[in-house]
């Protein structure tokens, strides 16, 4: 009986999704559905046996996080060549034809969202992988449930056993506007563009955070061995018949008129879409035809994206103001009569440099073009000359800091112009205050951008070492925070100094050192320490560190007041130290190795498997080197200096029978392999 009722809720609560994210449609009122939800959620708890991980209870998702693992695509996901010329359109039309004749094309509208493949086995969903390198993506499966217009199990008959479904997870310009009015309200980082902000949803540790961000998604290809179709538009049409959302807008065209037709008409209309687009993808619909014209090593030859032209407007450059950043890099933003573009009014536009500025010869005044594609901050492009006041003069950069009033330099192959006060310099500590308290470095709850302020104002801190000499008598007089507040800051600090040492080194913000970087560094280095030690040529020897990263490295390094710094976190024990790794063999101990093309798994499995067993990861090929292990499509500019320098070349097998302990192979045996 208890089984029976929860497979009616499913089932009504699936169908009555459908009629409200697919359809439009609703039914029944959003109070009715609730009633339902709760009723399933509470038997479901009371009777774990029926627990189903397509049910739509995980909707809501959860707060339980895991890491993404990696995950193969069974079909590549190749990407599309893009072309912003009605003449090269015409030219890829004509091509297809010269080859196989005249064919039908699919016109849909490309979506300015993140990609997706949603694996389905059984009429239910086992599996959403996002489009990573072509080759393998990350299983993104928990958060993909949340979306309410991803069906979890199938409607109708009719569908492969086992296919894939390729489309876009996107997230509307409502549901993006509430979130980055949120993350203002928070003093988190807005996101730039509806783009950006569904990507970084999808990539969230909690599918609960991903369920309330009201992320949508449109299919648009289906893909498998033995697909009952012979061509898109059936496919398409069958598609959604099956419960998937299927963009209305797709139409077939007959000829180069017809396409030229459907781009002009989204041209306009996608303005009043309710989520973003960016072009029109134009497809040839018969498959046998597609089988015919085949691929190229990136693309396939019988599909194109065409890209529309970013939008403009025209209105008056008001004033030039300057933001000064945690860096200290100085940039001007344009000040402007108020302007309807891209749905949005748009009253600031970025001017980058002094020498962008001097190079549009932009003036206070001036009656300038705008574009918007797609940033929040959009960008000035030209100046109506025409229109200019006679008794305009050309505008003077500022040379001292518009904050703390100190002459502002330029560094050798730097546009823009920096203060290098960094210790008293407000908007300076501040920024770095907050980026060490960001979620992807110490993750301190509580610590908005408005309250950093606040601590600083009272003269609670300078520094990010001050953050641990805080107690909550402190905190709590202060406005809009109070006991309990304090008491949550205290802890999250407490917790702080618990996360690992690769997002304490990004969150130290030193000058070029990203995310990707720090976790490079700290893996390459394992300590804070090693790091400060190192010379340049010892770090330019870790991925993706440069000289330009190096020398910011050791210029940090080399002030005093960030020594103090971090003797100061080191004493309220901040961890500077990558966790000791259980070696699985020392087979490798002592070897230094440079891993280079494409292998039978991930390079980064591969340079875990070089330390796991107790070798070391070289980025570039040098004296330094021991061994090259070299796989698919290797670049040639390595080959050809290991070859110079008598670095041994290893194969991926040859590589796999030393970590079982084979000896190294003898490097004219390596030499046959090519």
């Amino acid at each position: 009986m208890v089984r029976e009722r929860i497979e009616e809720l499913r089932r009504q609560l699936e169908l009555h999704n459908f009629k409200y994210y697919v359809e439009n449609a609703p039914e029944i009122s959003d109070f009715e559905f609730d009633a339902m939800m709760r009723e399933l959620q509470e038997l479901e708890r009371a009777h774990p046996e029926f627990a189903d991980p397509n049910s739509p209870s995980v909707r809501v998702g959860s707060d339980l996080t895991a890491e993404f693992q990696t995950v193969k695509h069974r079909y590549a996901m190749l990407s599309l060549g893009n072309t912003y010329s009605l003449d090269e359109l015409h030219e890829f039309i004509a091509r297809i034809e010269r080859e196989t004749g005249p064919t039908d094309y699919v016109c849909e509208l490309k979506f300015d969202g993140t990609a997706i493949s949603l694996t389905y086995e059984h009429g239910r969903l086992l599996r959403a992988v996002t489009r990573g390198d072509g080759v393998q993506g990350d299983d993104v499966t928990a958060n993909v449930r949340t979306v309410r217009t991803v069906p979890l199990r199938l409607r109708g008959t009719g569908w492969p056993d086992y296919f894939e479904i390729r489309g876009e997870i996107l997230m509307p310009y409502a549901s993006f506007d509430r979130l980055n009015a949120e993350r203002e309200a928070n003093g988190e980082q807005l996101f730039a563009n509806p783009r950006n902000a569904a990507a970084g949803t999808l990539k969230q540790q909690s599918s609960a955070v991903v369920a309330k961000r009201g992320l949508d998604c449109t299919l648009y290809q289906l893909a498998g061995d033995d697909l009952p179709f012979t061509t898109h538009w059936e496919s398409l049409e069958k598609a959604r018949e099956w419960g998937f959302k299927v963009s209305d807008a797709a139409r077939i065209c007959r000829s180069a008129a017809e396409i030229d037709a459907f781009i002009e008409h989204w041209d306009t209309a996608r303005r009043e879409l309710p989520f973003p687009t960016d072009g029109v993808v134009i497809k040839v619909d018969d498959f046998a035809v597609r089988r015919q014209l085949g691929f190229t090593a990136k693309a396939p030859k019988w599909a194109v994206a065409y890209k529309f032209k970013a939008e403009q407007a025209m209105t008056r450059l008001d004033s030039v103001s300057f933001q000064v950043g945690r860096t200290g890099a100085v940039t001007p933003v344009a000040n402007l009569e108020p302007v309807l573009l891209a749905g949005t009014t748009v009253r600031r536009a970025t001017l980058h440099n002094a020498e962008q500025m001097a190079l549009l010869d932009i003036r206070p005044g001036d009656m300038v073009y705008v574009e918007k594609g797609g940033e929040i901050i959009p960008k000035i492009i030209g100046v109506d000359l025409s229109q200019r006041p006679a008794d305009s003069r050309p505008f003077e950069y500022i040379t001292v800091c518009p904050e703390c009033g100190t002459p502002l330099v330029r560094y050798e192959g730097e546009a823009k112009h920096y203060c290098p006060n960094q210790g008293g310099c407000r908007p300076q500590i501040i920024g770095r205050i907050i980026h060490f308290i960001r979620r992807k470095a110490l993750d301190i709850e509580g610590l908005g951008e408005e309250t950093v302020e606040l601590l600083y104002e009272n003269g609670l801190v300078r520094n990010v070492a001050d953050l641990y000499d805080l107690r909550a008598e402190q905190l709590a007089p202060l406005p809009r925070l109070g006991e309990k507040s304090a008491d949550n800051i205290i802890r999250s600090i407490e917790r702080s100094k618990q996360v690992p040492f690769q997002r304490v080194l990004f969150g130290l913000g030193i000058r070029f050192v990203g995310e990707t970087t720090a976790k490079y560094l700290a893996e390459h280095f394992r300590s804070l320490d090693a790091v400060m030690k190192a010379t340049r040529e010892e770090l330019v020897e870790a991925d993706e560190v440069g000289g330009r990263i190096a020398d910011a490295i050791i210029e940090y390094f080399a002030e005093d007041e960030n020594l103090q710094i971090i003797r100061r976190l080191r004493d309220a024990g901040v961890q500077f130290e990558a966790e000791a790794r259980e070696l699985a063999s020392e087979n490798l101990a002592g070897r230094t190795f440079v891993v280079s093309g494409k292998f039978s798994r991930s390079r980064d499995e591969m340079k875990e498997l070089i330390e796991l067993h107790g070798g070391k990861n070289l980025a570039a090929v040098s004296g330094n080197v021991d061994y090259i292990v070299a796989g698919e499509n290797m670049g040639p500019a390595k080959l050809k200096k290991a070859e110079k320098l008598g670095v041994k070349i290893i194969s991926e097998e040859e590589f796999f029978a030393m970590i079982e302990g084979g000896g190294p192979v003898e490097k004219a045996a390596q030499q046959e392999l090519f």
